[in-house]
């Protein structure tokens, strides 16, 4: 295996990581807003309701 395609294949690697990271990233901050969005309807519903 030449040194070129070994320099390809571990910035391949590389940048397949990152966007495993990013994703992952992104799906964690997705559910971290959802429940902070529910706790906070509940608790203007629970305010409201009184």
């Amino acid at each position: 295996m030449s040194k070129a395609m070994l320099t390809f294949l571990c910035l391949a690697v590389l940048v397949l990581s990152a966007c495993a990271n990013t994703a992952r990233g992104f799906r964690q901050d997705g559910v971290e807003t959802g429940h902070a969005l529910d706790d906070a309807t509940h608790r203007v519903l629970k305010s409201t309701s009184k």
